[in-house]
């Protein structure tokens, strides 16, 4: 008898427990995990606090997003179609120009959907695989930015043997090494995160499925998967930023250690393109993850989704302009590029 009040009074505490959502999915154990239902979506609201200001945002993201595909389109079309431009460098900054475009167009075509229709609902699966190609991207790009600066150091500290070093067969090395690291970095976060419990809100405070923002949702405690992200973050980034780092000072070393002062222009031009472009992709984007972590007591809230937002399309939007307007041959091209397709446009009418 008292064995039977003791269960009861248990379940009891066990439902009023489950009701006010005191009790951890975790500590509840299989039998609530079976009976949790997985939202079918998430409600993205776009940037909280600005939704006055979603139609300029809207605008103003479409209008970075064109110019990101027409600049970013022209640089791969010039490289490609031009034997001259098929140069370690290009070669790089013509992988890095398809990753940027993949990148954008995973999150903005949504974005400005949300700011112009309201349109906020995105499915479960679509959202995780919006997250993992957003976190893939990112990871790709810092190795990309690390093979230009090896391509730099090794062209301006031994240019006699450039073609030795950086033959066809160790860019492809190079690119898969990438490509792998990558995935090894980003796949235990994205299974850690759909395999969260998510029970409670489907509403993400972000205008795209952005890592910490899915976390709060979690059932579960999500320290784990955001501890992996930051620590993770952290160490590629540091570490590609280290070397990075090292090649230029060997190269700046090298340029002022050259006779002839336009030689040195020449090799200091070239290398402000890509401290430029990387300055673009590194400050942004961990300001973006350190500020999320500061959480909103610090930063408000809108400020976070902004500063995430501008760090997915600004450096897709640059890139093209810096590389084009900066690089003289790769400019050269572009302009022959344009003038030989207006005269057909032409020729058509």
């Amino acid at each position: 008898m008292y064995q039977q009040i003791l269960q009861d009074c248990i379940l009891v505490v066990h439902r009023y427990c489950i009701k006010r959502k005191e009790v951890s999915p975790v500590m509840l154990g299989p039998a609530y995990n079976h009976t949790m239902e997985t939202p079918a979506s998430f409600i993205l609201v776009g940037i909280p606090g600005l939704q006055s200001s979603h139609l300029w945002l809207a605008i103003s993201l479409s209008t970075m997003y064109i110019i990101a595909l027409l600049g970013n389109t022209l640089i791969v079309t010039a490289i490609w179609m031009n034997s001259t431009l098929h140069e370690p460098m290009y070669c790089f900054l013509c992988v890095l120009a398809a990753v940027d475009m993949g990148m954008a167009s995973s999150v903005v075509p949504k974005m400005v959907n949300i700011f112009c229709s309201g349109d906020s609902s995105i499915s479960f699966n679509a959202c995780f695989t919006q997250m993992f190609f957003v976190h893939l991207a990112t990871a790709i790009e810092t190795g990309l930015l690390l093979a230009m600066a090896f391509d730099r150091y090794v062209a301006i500290c031994k240019p006699l043997h450039y073609k030795r070093i950086l033959r066809p067969q160790v860019m492809l090395g190079m690119s898969v090494t990438i490509a792998i690291r990558a995935i090894i970095a980003i796949t235990p976060l994205s299974w850690m995160m759909s395999n969260l419990p998510f029970c409670g809100s489907n509403v993400v405070l972000h205008s795209y499925c952005e890592h910490l923002a899915l976390a709060r949702l979690a059932c579960a405690d999500p320290m784990p998967s955001s501890l992996y992200s930051l620590i993770g973050s952290s160490i590629m980034v540091g570490s590609d930023v280290a070397i990075i780092a090292a090649s230029y000072i060997l190269i700046l070393r090298a340029v002022f250690g050259l006779s002839s002062k336009n030689a040195q222009l020449k090799a200091l031009s070239t290398c402000g393109s890509h401290m430029g472009v990387m300055a673009l992709y590194y400050l942004p984007g961990m300001a973006s993850i350190y500020v999320a972590w500061l959480g909103q007591d610090v930063v408000p809230l809108h400020t976070q989704v902004l500063l995430a937002d501008l760090y997915l399309i600004i450096p897709a939007t640059l890139n093209p302009i810096i590389y084009g307007m900066r690089t003289k041959q790769l400019r050269e091209r572009i302009w022959s590029f344009l003038k030989h397709f207006f005269d057909h446009s032409n020729l058509g009418s």
